[in-house]
């Protein structure tokens, strides 16, 4: 069995990180002051609708996803490794993404994965649901 300090390490792991503007580094969302274990639901739910939007432009590397969501959001999200080819093996066990093999710009050997037709189904109910979401959160943190 692991200790409590193990499963907070594995779920560290695999988290997103979110960088502020300021000096330190979060994990994204779902964190709490004092707190090291992220809200896995929604950290899955967020990172699974970042995937599917990035293969929404077509087919992608694991690590040109990772590119593509930290370039998009100008550094802010940063996808760690194992977090991004967890993400995908779920998306690909769901059927939500499909996978090849293929040759990368650099001329290596590299699973490509593309978005399926449920893929982009859910896709467009994730992409609905966070922006309910994030306009709650808007509308709390506006209040007062």
């Amino acid at each position: 069995s692991s200790s409590p300090a193990d499963s907070a390490t594995r779920h560290s792991r695999l988290a997103t990180r979110f960088k502020p503007s300021g000096p330190s580094e979060h994990l994204f969302p779902g964190t709490l002051p004092g707190n090291d274990l992220p809200d896995l639901d929604l950290l899955q739910g967020t990172l699974d609708t970042l995937v599917l939007k990035t293969l929404s432009w077509g087919p992608r590397h694991g690590y040109a996803v990772a590119r593509w969501i930290k370039d998009t959001s100008d550094g802010t999200i940063q996808v760690e490794d194992r977090a991004l080819y967890v993400a995908l093996h779920r998306l690909e066990e769901r059927g939500s993404v499909e996978s090849a093999w293929g040759v990368s710009e650099n001329k290596r050997k590299a699973k490509y994965y593309q978005l399926t037709a449920a893929g982009r189904r859910q896709l467009d109910q994730k992409a609905a649901d966070f922006t309910t979401y994030a306009t709650a959160v808007f509308k709390i943190l506006g209040a007062g």
